[in-house]
């Protein structure tokens, strides 16, 4: 049926059924029909259902797969795999290569271990397999005892094998190649003997000792973890921590509200304060607290004590009514509006900006867009672990190829936003040893529960990503990396990080496996302004909540002003000393050189008279969904 300009499918194809006979599909000169013109109102118009029907099958049937396999796509895995297979099949001088070196080295390890079992030598690095730096999984003295040496020297000599088999082989796409080498060792890893009752010396001791209830109580463990999350229930020792009461418990006010943050303003600690306030960007792959956890660990706290105004962006956590959400909202309505907020509570001053994670990669969006418009709210900027350049971002970019971000284009299409849970299978595969494979032995086979503290119950707070800006977001940064290359659009324009003129700190951890520290360093290069860069121990979380006082910290630390030449980062470390302690002071000093000489009396909370009313109390209320 047709009214006005609509025409539906159907009675297109009973008007212009198809002709399909012979003397149809042969014109002749004294009887032929000349086509008709397609109408103006179908321009454009698929007039084939089962195109889109089939689009949307093939999206939910990535959805249901990536139930199974943790959001990660196993057509990028067998993508990897075919690759190396192939130039293997064709290479049969690497493939002998390979088992004699397989079985040259398996004759060095037996007679390594037939000479220590003789006491006749206590090692020889010539044909002893010694662990990664990272790997504690054979730490123990237990391990060097027979037979597990035995066991154990042999696991490394396989992992080892298939190191050099995964690797190196000619022609091999490079990104292939680290794929496959990662998932075999990921593989390797499952069958670890570590993760065995008969095999892991440690838990037969203990098994031995008490009588098999360790493993009862693993069994039970396992049962209560299970069903937690099949409810969807917080981790064990999580309940004991709540938002608001033992967590983000820095005084303060919500201030601002839209829809996608909210903006608490912290009360001051001190009597006078620096003119220039804070504006602290999270990652909203995150709950913001993690940079207000407890009072001990607070940094908050810290620059409130340093006599510093504080602002805070809390992220709403999007549900599939968002989905249409995209990265230009989260600038506009995001850090530009929280930047207007700060702007009528202390008018007239210029904002240190702070961003963590993404959101340091969002605010450097945003610095380079102001920039151009030439805009100078920001009188400096810091990026925590942040990242601008996503060339070198890592194991993480193993999961981000053409392939993967399809299929979690799909995946999000169907609920209309990324879950936590389904970003937690990339996370726990990059450090599987850390983060499975050490819980299930401890949880399960010792029968043992590791105290839950304030970092580990943020951990288990998790947000959403909305469809569109997530995608947008790996597609723009990960795969083109249009913001390192000039590309990246704002308003319909490009942005250019060397537009950026405010002078910046950047912190980058030594074993983050998020934002690498040399990907954080590229800041560098990028940008034509004084870049002070610290490196400090840690990972990507636990070495910025670096608080002062906490053993075993240390840092480097070092200036390279506009005009000074570019240096790399190995070259860097080296020349730069270390120090002990946290990275706070140090840049509490450096925010309190880029503010003005003379401290002010502390603004008010909010600003009502412009329309900024208190609406809650800190910690607000997006922080608390679900």
């Amino acid at each position: 049926m047709r009214r006005g300009n609509d025409v539906s499918i159907p009675a297109i194809a009973r008007a212009e059924p198809l002709h399909t006979s012979r003397a149809a599909a042969q014109p002749e000169a004294s009887s032929a029909v000349p086509p008709r013109p397609c109408p103006p109102e179908l321009e454009g118009v698929d007039l084939d259902p089962s195109k889109h029907l089939g689009e949307v099958a093939d999206k939910s049937l990535h959805y249901l797969i990536s139930r199974l396999t943790l959001g990660l796509s196993p057509m990028a895995l067998a993508n990897a795999y075919f690759d190396w297979m192939t130039h293997l099949a064709f290479s049969p001088g690497r493939q002998v290569h390979l088992w004699n070196s397989g079985a040259l080295k398996a004759v060095r390890l037996a007679l390594h271990l037939a000479r220590h079992a003789a006491a006749q030598e206590k090692d020889d690095a010539g044909c002893y397999f010694a662990q990664l730096p990272q790997d504690r999984r054979f730490s123990s003295p237990e391990w060097q005892q027979w037979p597990f040496n035995v066991i154990y020297q042999t696991f490394l000599l396989g992992q080892d094998w298939w190191h050099h088999a995964t690797t190196g082989v000619h022609g091999v796409a490079e990104r292939n190649e680290r794929v496959l080498e990662f998932a075999a060792r990921q593989l390797l890893d499952v069958f670890s003997p570590s993760n065995f009752v008969a095999t892991n010396p440690e838990i037969l001791r203990k098994t031995l000792e008490e009588g098999g209830c360790n493993l009862m109580r693993g069994a039970w463990n396992f049962i209560e973890d299970a069903e937690r999350t099949a409810s969807g229930r917080m981790p064990v020792g999580v309940d004991a921590f709540k938002v608001g009461r033992n967590l983000a418990t820095t005084p303060g006010k919500v201030i601002f509200r839209n829809r996608l943050i909210e903006l608490i303003q912290y009360e001051p600690t001190q009597t006078a304060v620096h003119a220039e306030p804070i504006l602290i960007v999270p990652a909203w792959i995150m709950k913001y607290y993690i940079l207000d956890l407890s009072a001990q660990n607070s940094l908050v706290r810290h620059l409130l004590d340093q006599g510093f105004t504080v602002f805070m962006v809390s992220w709403k956590n999007p549900g599939a009514e968002d989905r249409d959400i995209g990265m230009e909202d989260y600038l506009g309505e995001g850090v530009l509006a929280a930047l207007d907020a700060v702007g009528r509570v202390v008018p007239g001053r210029r904002v240190h900006g702070v961003g963590y994670c993404l959101g340091g990669t969002l605010l450097a969006i945003a610095a380079a867009a102001m920039a151009r418009d030439g805009d100078t709210r920001l009188a400096s900027l810091t990026f925590l672990a942040a990242q601008v350049d996503f060339t070198e971002a890592g194991e993480l970019t193993l999961f981000i190829g053409e392939s993967q971000v399809a299929f979690l284009e799909d995946m999000m299409w169907e609920q209309g936003y990324l879950d936590a849970s389904q970003m937690a299978g990339a996370f726990q595969l990059l450090r599987s040893n850390d983060l499975v494979w050490s819980r299930v032995i401890r949880d399960y086979l010792l029968g043992e529960r590791q105290p839950v503290f304030d970092l580990m119950a943020w951990n288990a707070d998790s947000t959403r990503m909305p469809y569109r800006m997530h995608s947008e977001y790996l597609r723009k940064l990960f795969l083109a990396n249009d913001l390192a290359e000039g590309r990246y659009q704002v308003g319909g324009r490009p942005v250019a990080l060397g537009d950026i003129k405010a002078p910046i700190f950047a912190v980058g951890t030594e074993t983050d496996h998020v934002a690498p520290w040399h990907s954080v360093f590229k800041l560098n290069l990028l940008t034509d302004t004084d870049v002070t860069f610290a490196l400090t121990n840690g990972g990507h979380n636990a070495g910025v909540v670096a608080e002062p006082g906490k053993p075993g910290r240390h840092f480097r630390l070092a200036t390279k002003l506009e005009h000074d030449t570019y240096i790399d980062p190995e070259t860097w470390a080296a020349r730069t000393p270390v120090q002990a302690g946290s990275w706070w002071p140090a840049w509490a000093e450096w925010l309190a050189s880029k503010s003005g000489g003379a401290l002010v009396e502390p603004p008010a909370m909010g600003a009502p008279a412009k329309g900024l009313p208190p609406l809650a109390d800190a910690p607000g209320t997006y922080v608390l969904q679900r």
